[in-house]
């Protein structure tokens, strides 16, 4: 299979674990006979630096032509000072604007050789496996703006489509996970809400096979932490979704080995790292790759289909860390940390090793 993938390193480390989850990539679509056209392109702070513009015409044109997209990190103190037209994260706004990349994934899953590094409990994080779907291009960062010196506003504003869309999409991840889909929403209070909790409610007769809660998002902010495991697919509207999604992400106790995904009806999406730039640690490869790596296999399942690769990198990128192999952020106990080409190399051979071991299993078919 040919696919193309626009490749945007970003600003930070974003280059150094996009380079690693590449070379992933690379050895997939050699084992399963997939060309994956790369094509790099600027973004963020980078852009702005050589174009003077967060998201230049020229990156929107080469994602334009791809069928999905790779995204390291945006952002950094160097331009904290550049007016808001010129900031790094307006580049992240404007391409999921740009590419109505309504949906946003995130999935929050413990690993259990990483679960001493949960701020929780143990049996608290064991069992953790939850998606939260965030409405990604509505609401409140997106409506009308106004402020003075004495007063300020931000529109809060939902269409019934823009509502529709996201809850469809819930329900259909809910279909093919355990089943059930919580609703989160402030219905005791916005009229936003309360039209959200009546698309849920018309939508739930549809899905018959999934079970649906409604929650306050209160509620559920104090739920994620008391009892994680109880929740399947979460579903919530931008800023609610941007709260509780970097709250779950603590649960498996490292931003470094959360993936993400942002997509649209016709399963073209951005895909990328829950975790920042953080240029503290840029240019010194000891970034955590595996969050980026495992946005790559995101990618493959839901952008191109390719479910069986796509849980080979997973099953590469747990194993490594089931065999005591961490980078600096996960290291305890005064252990030896992998450096970021350190780490890939051990994914990439636990795939190589897994392709040989069935190679010789089929010999003797």
């Amino acid at each position: 299979m040919e696919k193309k993938i626009t490749v945007l390193p970003g600003d930070g480390i974003g280059p150094e674990v996009v380079a690693a989850a590449v070379r992933v990539l690379k050895v997939i679509g050699k084992r399963y006979n997939h060309d994956f056209q790369l094509g790099y392109a600027a973004i963020g702070g980078a852009a702005i630096d050589q174009f003077n513009n967060p998201l230049p015409d020229e990156t929107i044109a080469m994602c334009e032509q791809s069928d999905a997209v790779l995204l390291g990190a945006v952002g950094g103190p160097k331009w904290d000072n550049n007016p808001a037209e010129l900031r790094p994260e307006l580049g992240l706004l404007k391409i999921r604007k740009t590419f109505d990349l309504f949906a946003n994934l995130r999935p929050v899953k413990a690993f259990p050789s990483l679960l001493d590094s949960s701020p929780l409990k143990r049996e608290v994080a064991e069992n953790v496996d939850l998606m939260i779907v965030r409405e990604l291009t509505g609401g409140i960062y997106f409506g009308e703006k106004k402020r003075d010196n004495e007063e300020a506003s931000d529109l809060n504003i939902y269409t019934r489509r823009e509502i529709e869309r996201i809850v469809e999409n819930a329900f259909e991840l809910a279909r093919l996970r355990r089943g059930k889909l919580c609703s989160v929403d402030k219905a005791n209070v916005l009229e936003t809400s309360r039209l959200w909790r009546q698309i849920v409610e018309e939508k739930k007769e549809l899905y018959p096979d999934v079970v649906v809660e409604h929650n306050l998002v209160d509620s559920v902010a104090m739920k994620l932490i008391t009892n994680p495991g109880h929740y399947d697919v979460v579903v919530t509207d931008n800023m609610f979704g941007d709260i509780l999604s970097d709250e779950a992400s603590v649960i498996t106790g490292s931003l470094g080995v959360l993936p993400s995904a942002s997509i649209r009806s016709d399963s073209f999406g951005l895909y990328e790292p829950v975790h920042g730039s953080a240029p503290e640690i840029a240019g010194q490869g000891i970034a955590n790759p595996a969050a980026t790596i495992l946005s790559v296999a995101m990618m493959l399942q839901y952008s191109f289909g390719m479910k069986e690769e796509a849980a080979e990198i997973e099953r590469a990128v747990n194993t490594v860390f089931e065999d005591g192999y961490f980078t600096a952020d996960l290291v305890k106990d005064g252990g030896r940390a992998l450096t970021t080409d350190e780490f890939t190399d051990k994914v990439i051979a636990e795939i190589d090793t897994s392709f040989v071991a069935d190679s010789i299993m089929e010999s003797y078919i």
